[in-house]
């Protein structure tokens, strides 16, 4: 099984729905939430080239991006490639 970390919030849509199409997809994750910890942003802003906004993803240690990405690359049939 692939590692899969999502930085995220408590309160995000956009994090709920990349949770849900992991889950839809049979995946574990782990949740860094990142909403009263600089020190957990910091590192996010850091992995993610300087993005700030939640969710980021990672999967293996490579950075997938949001969940618009993670959805634009399982609609183009990448995603279950990353996720093995």
């Amino acid at each position: 099984m692939p590692e899969i970390i999502i930085y995220s919030t408590r309160i995000c849509p956009y994090c709920e729905r990349a949770k849900q199409l992991l889950e839809k997809k049979g995946r574990e994750y782990t949740v860094i939430d990142v909403s009263e910890s600089e020190s957990l942003r910091a590192e996010m802003i850091e992995k993610a080239g300087g993005k700030r906004t939640v969710p980021q993803i990672f999967i293996n240690g490579k950075h997938i991006g949001g969940f618009d990405d993670m959805n634009a690359l399982d609609k183009k049939g990448e995603l279950d490639t990353l996720l093995g």
